[in-house]
């Protein structure tokens, strides 16, 4: 699978640059580069360095004409659009490549286990006790 991704004007390549980033770009780079260590064909484009490569593709173009800059980002999964307007998760972009979907870390710390014996609430509390 080919993934493009078409990006407004930018300061710089990954428009993760300057004294004011956009969390949504630090979080896109890093699936970004999740993704590419993973083996995926990703390719992004920034309109302001990159803008031939907008006006080449004929699905970006018309895009562009109806829309313009301002519904970028432009998502094409094997020339085909797949999303517009936001950037795509982590979880979105792997299964466009075909990938398994990344495991989130499950937050743990601090929750009780309703199968824990020495808790108040287990399946050995009785009614008499005044537990549960």
């Amino acid at each position: 699978m080919s993934i493009e991704i078409f990006e407004p004007a930018l300061c710089c390549a990954t428009g993760v640059c300057g004294d004011d980033v956009d969390q949504a770009l630090i979080t896109f780079s890093a699936d970004i580069d999740w993704l590419r260590s993973q083996g995926a064909d990703i390719t992004r484009f920034n309109l302001a360095s990159e803008p031939m490569a907008f006006a080449e593709r004929e699905p970006v173009t018309a895009f562009l004409q109806l829309t313009g800059s301002q519904g970028l980002p432009l998502a094409l999964v094997n020339g085909v659009t797949a999303m517009t307007g936001t950037y795509p998760t982590r979880s979105q972009l792997a299964t466009w490549a075909g990938l398994p979907a990344p495991e989130a870390a499950a937050p743990t710390a601090g929750l009780l286990t309703l199968t824990d014996t020495s808790s108040c609430c287990s399946t050995n509390s009785d009614a008499e006790s005044g537990c549960c």
